[in-house]
């Protein structure tokens, strides 16, 4: 649907009371089957190592949905005496703790002072059957009613849980939290950030292009992760002007993305796509106040674009790093992801190696060197196979089929009146 068809289709935009936006939250939460109150962490800690001077990596797991397990990694300063800014990594499709732009993230924005949490999606790293890394796993299509639904609120459910997490430390200021969302984490932080008011800022990169009925996002051919939990929220009406209303009644944000990037069809969702659904959110909203903004990269495609200087230099002003600052940024070096993979022989995919996607990224050199999938696993190995069963996908994928036939069965019958207690 056009923007201006969206605007034909809700003409009657009106400013929402708080009542409506915790009814919209409560909703949300209903539809992608996210429980009322989330599950108690249980932290486990698997010790830490130094993956560069004066930055400290935590291995550590907490409890996600259905109790499984998530295998995290948190950077952070070494001997860091004041309360930090919080950030949670949100991957793309296929990638992990153990992409490259994970741990670069987590060494960068420590040496800026700050707290990084990147942890493993379901079905990849050690969250898949078969401890393997770009796998999609999560894309399987179960056709079972509402299972793709479960599948979107687990994702959101991980993203609330590591804002848990992070709120627990000791370490962390819990209003300084933002949540960082690249390419199908985009999407995934598009909904979290609307639904839980502790993330205090958003990052959305590689899309939050939300767009309307029949759009990009309802016909994504990932069913389980995006077309399918996006759908779930048709009742909200204008989707896009709802859930950035809910983000600005939590906080800042920003989409960043490409204006080459075909991947989330940011052509055909430019500056005017944005500018009416900025003006629709200010309706809803009742000012400008937090309502998003846009910045567009001449000719980029599809990468993650926060670790770029004027990005972080966002960042830093609406989380208030402890060692850098938005003025100091500008003057900090830097160097191109290509030149710095090529100088600590990092693999880069064919596709990322393209200069209008990951290789030609500017980013803040602080040295960040490179770190093996070994080194970011949280369990050893032969811990993992013994505990497999509370980390990977075939162990949610039994839960949610279950769930989702409870809710299915008819009301007479037992699984129905099971579902219905």
């Amino acid at each position: 649907m056009t923007a201006a068809l969206m605007l034909a289709a809700f003409p009657a935009l009106a400013k929402v009371s708080r009542r409506q936006v915790e009814t919209w939250r409560s909703q949300i939460r209903a539809a992608l089957f996210l429980t009322q109150h989330l599950p108690f962490l249980d932290t486990q800690s698997y010790g830490s190592f130094s993956p560069a001077p004066g930055v400290v990596a935590d291995r550590v797991t907490y409890v996600t949905e259905y109790g499984l397990r998530v295998p995290a990694i948190v950077y952070h300063p070494a001997g860091a005496a004041d309360r930090l800014p919080g950030m949670v990594v949100v991957n793309g499709h296929g990638a992990d703790k153990t992409s490259w732009y994970s741990w670069y993230t987590g060494v960068m924005y420590a040496r800026a002072g700050a707290v990084v949490l990147t942890y493993d999606p379901i079905g990849e790293g050690e969250r898949n059957d078969e401890h393997r890394d770009g796998t999609g796993e999560h894309d399987r299509v179960i056709n079972v009613p509402g299972v793709p639904q479960r599948m979107g609120g687990a994702m959101v459910m991980d993203v609330m849980q590591a804002v848990s997490y992070l709120d627990s430390r000791p370490d962390v200021d819990p209003h300084r939290i933002a949540a960082l969302g690249f390419s199908m984490g985009s999407f995934v932080v598009s909904l979290a950030g609307a639904v839980d008011p502790r993330i205090h800022a958003v990052f959305l990169t590689g899309g939050g292009d939300l767009d309307g009925p029949g759009g990009y996002w309802d016909s994504s051919h990932m069913v389980m992760c995006q077309s399918g939990p996006y759908r779930a929220l048709s009742f909200l009406g204008d989707r896009p002007a709802v859930l950035f209303t809910l983000q600005a009644r939590r906080g800042p944000t920003i989409i960043w993305n490409g204006t080459s990037d075909t991947v989330v069809a940011i052509p055909q969702h430019g500056p005017e796509f944005f500018a009416d659904l900025r003006k629709r959110v200010i309706a809803l909203n009742g000012s400008a106040r937090n309502v998003f903004t846009t910045y567009f990269d001449p000719g980029a495609s599809h990468r993650p674009a926060w670790v770029t200087p004027r990005a972080a230099e966002w960042l830093a002003a609406n989380l208030r790093f402890a060692n850098w600052s938005a003025k100091s940024i500008p003057g900090l070096p830097t160097i191109r992801i290509g030149a710095w993979a090529a100088e600590n022989h990092v693999y880069l995919n064919k596709s990322a190696m393209r200069q209008d996607r990951d290789a030609g990224l500017l980013t803040i050199n602080v040295g960040v060197p490179r770190l093996t999938p070994e080194q970011l696993n949280v369990l050893p190995l032969a811990e993992w196979e013994k505990q497999k069963a509370q980390f990977v996908y075939g162990s949610w994928a039994k839960d949610a089929i279950a769930a989702a036939s409870r809710q299915n069965a008819p009301a007479g019958t037992a699984s129905g009146k099971a579902a219905q207690r």
